[in-house]
């Protein structure tokens, strides 16, 4: 009788337990499901480890969009194809990029609407040990770059701008940024395309600069929405909260300065801290305008040219 007893009183706690894990399955499915509704209805911003997408880190650390009552989440990448591909996919609303990215998305029928021109900007930074000093010493030399966007472009100015034939100069596909530094810091490369902050180490470490998309008047750095998915009257309201973030949070960088903000370097463009405090200040945070036309004309030249 005890052993029957005994047996009964295991057959009942293990059902407990069978029923508990259950529940507690049971639960975290209702949980993901009500994690992805809302992730669902919140705008979605693709960003990347650069400095133009400081005004959003400090949106994002400063509760500006909660203050706004407005659900913004930035999901981050490594590279402009990666956050591109998700765009694409529908996985996010919006995202950081340049016009040359977006005009060849626009151009393989993919619609796009510019909201924001970032500031960003690019150079040519060669490997102090290559002791490449001029651009025609780019000859029969390999420059890392992401293919059909601004440092492609750049990469190729460079190139032709001292007539080095096509065959002659190698353009390696990085779309990775932090990749990308950290082949210059270890000598695999000779030399690349940067964006801030990473050009800003680069020039730390005494790499030499060959080009610099400012003195050539570009500015390509925006911020684009995939136009079908902010159609709706709901989208619209968060990208106009997602705007209105974007500059309380220019006006915060402008005003304490990016030293203050030096960690968040850290954290989200993986700088190392060695390098943080020492980031160019020269990089201009202004508040939310679409780019100006005959940059977006000089991008779909560039393309229409490849």
């Amino acid at each position: 009788m005890r052993k029957i007893l005994v047996i009964f009183c295991a057959v009942v706690l293990l059902w407990a337990c069978s029923e508990s894990e259950e529940q507690k399955l049971h639960i975290s499915k209702e949980q993901k499901l009500a994690m992805a509704r809302e992730d669902s209805a919140a705008l979605k911003i693709a960003v990347l480890p650069t400095l133009d997408c400081m005004p959003l880190f400090v949106a994002k650390e400063l509760h500006l969009f909660d203050t706004l009552k407005c659900d913004i989440r930035l999901k981050e990448y490594n590279g402009q194809i990666t956050a591109e591909d998700a765009l694409r996919k529908g996985q996010v609303e919006g995202m950081v990029t340049d016009l040359i990215r977006g005009e060849r998305m626009k151009q393989k029928g993919f619609a796009l609407t510019y909201k924001i021109a970032t500031g960003q900007y690019w150079q040519l930074i060669t490997n102090r040990n290559a002791r490449i000093r001029e651009l025609k010493q780019l000859d029969d030399k390999m420059i890392a770059m992401a293919r059909f966007s601004v440092t492609h472009a750049i990469a190729s100015k460079a190139a032709d701008s001292v007539k080095i034939p096509a065959e002659r100069v190698f353009f390696i596909q990085i779309n990775n940024v932090p990749l990308r530094l950290n082949m210059l810091e270890n000598n695999q490369m000779d030399a690349l395309v940067l964006p801030e902050p990473q050009s800003s180490i680069a020039r730390i470490n005494r790499n030499r600069v060959l080009l610099d998309t400012r003195k050539l008047d570009m500015q390509m750095g925006v911020v684009a929405f995939a136009t079908n998915a902010v159609k709706t009257l709901e989208r619209k309201k968060q990208v106009d909260a997602f705007v209105k973030g974007y500059n309380a949070a220019c006006d915060s960088i402008n005003k304490n300065g990016l030293g203050h903000y030096s960690q968040l370097l850290v954290r989200y463009c993986k700088v190392k801290e060695q390098y943080a405090d020492s980031v160019t200040a020269d990089f201009k945070f202004t508040h939310a305008q679409g780019p100006r036309e005959k940059d977006i004309q000089a991008a779909e030249k560039w393309i229409n040219n490849l």
